[in-house]
């Protein structure tokens, strides 16, 4: 995102959508994290990109898209933790950035059966 004033540009990074986004995901009961897959962890941590564990925004203009990779937990009915994530993440990004999200896709990357909150790469 890019505005312009008459004393400057403000412009917000994809990094900064993703941790809203992630933080977003995370609040949602029957979260057990956000991961990332290996290949696209690896790839990012290769060409030095800071990853939000998990989540890709991208900004085209005002619009901007997610990806959230999402990890369950056992016993969770997952299309609506999904949906919930959807419309948290899309929520929190409009409301605090004053971005149009016009997309949240979720990628169920897992099942926990731990209890604890897991923010892990797998």
């Amino acid at each position: 995102m890019k505005t312009d004033s008459n004393i400057g540009n403000v412009r917000i990074a994809d990094d900064v959508v993703g941790v809203i986004a992630r933080i977003a995901a995370d609040e949602i009961e029957g979260i057990a994290g956000t991961s990332t897959s290996f290949t696209s962890g690896f790839k990012d941590m290769v060409i030095g990109k800071s990853t939000s564990k998990g989540i890709k925004a991208q900004i085209n203009e005002n619009d901007v898209t997610i990806e959230a990779h999402i990890r369950v937990r056992y016993g969770s009915n997952i299309p609506e933790i999904a949906n919930k994530v959807q419309k948290n993440i899309k929520q929190s990004i409009e409301n605090m950035t004053g971005l149009n999200v016009v997309a949240v896709n979720v990628l169920v990357q897992g099942i926990s059966f731990n209890t604890d909150k897991e923010n892990t790469e797998q």
